[in-house]
């Protein structure tokens, strides 16, 4: 199992300073970006949510059964269907917009109308609510990134 995209970058950028010996994630002045958003392309003002799809898929991947981009379903610019199977077996079809993601089916490519699901603003918030498994993969995933990075010293 590999670490998602974002947390290898944020634990990899540890700075020293020199006055005070304390550890820093990044320079105040930096940007942080996770990779949602590093991925996606802007067309005017509207995001193109395909793109943005493959990315959170790309970034929670390691945590859950099988997740991908619906390909049956039409997505436009600002809207994307994810197909997701969490590791206890459970499938959802979510939607991606502006607004966040949120539940619309419970199976693959499937939307229900009359579903009216809480938008979530990340991918982590709503896998979080729905899979404990994937809350367990997250936090091992961390923990072994951690441990890397003591055992090198860091």
């Amino acid at each position: 199992m590999t670490a998602p995209s974002w947390l290898e970058a944020s634990t990899s950028r540890k700075n020293k300073t020199s006055e005070e010996g304390m550890e820093i994630d990044c320079q105040p002045e930096e940007s942080i970006v996770s990779s949602f958003d590093e991925d996606c392309v802007v067309l005017g003002d509207v995001k193109d949510m395909m793109l943005e799809a493959e990315a959170v898929v790309n970034d929670v991947l390691f945590a859950v059964a099988e997740m991908h981009v619906s390909q049956s379903l039409n997505s436009m610019s600002d809207v994307a269907y994810i197909n997701v199977e969490t590791r206890e077996g459970n499938r959802y079809c979510l939607e991606l917009t502006e607004a966040g993601l949120r539940v619309v089916g419970y199976a693959f490519d499937q939307v229900d109308e009359d579903l009216n699901t809480q938008y979530h603003e990340t991918v982590y918030s709503l896998l979080d609510k729905l899979s404990p498994g994937y809350r367990e993969a997250f936090g091992n995933a961390l923990l072994q990134r951690l441990e890397r990075l003591k055992q090198n010293g860091q």
